[in-house]
């Protein structure tokens, strides 16, 4: 049941919307989560500043999940959306912040895990 949700600064074509939740859907798996339940959000156009200074490029990530992961797949998987967002978007790995939110309590479908 993980929750992938990103800002972006730059604005995004429906095309690559289209491919970064393609790609994100992949790497998830990073964690030992598949894209059977991956839930996307992608919100372009968003201003971000990073010690005092708005971003052109810049990218927050966070990655919520049903348990937990170990810290090893969390370092692979920061680094693996670094990549994707700096060979899809441009944006350097250096304005990317990705947060993890492990979550004990997860409603779908009308019930809780």
């Amino acid at each position: 049941m993980p929750f992938i949700n990103s800002k972006v600064t730059v604005k995004l074509s429906d095309q690559q919307k289209e491919t970064l939740k393609t790609e994100l859907g992949k790497l998830i798996t990073t964690l030992n989560k598949s894209e059977t339940y991956l839930m996307v959000g992608i919100e372009d156009s968003c201003d971000l500043w990073l010690g005092g200074r708005k971003l052109d490029k810049g990218a927050y990530v966070a990655v919520s999940l049903f348990g937990n992961a170990p810290k090893e797949s969390y370092d692979r998987l920061t680094g693996q959306i670094c990549d994707l967002l700096s060979d899809k978007l441009g944006i350097p790995g250096n304005a990317v912040y990705v947060t993890y939110h492990p979550v004990s309590d997860w409603g779908w479908n009308g019930g809780n895990f």
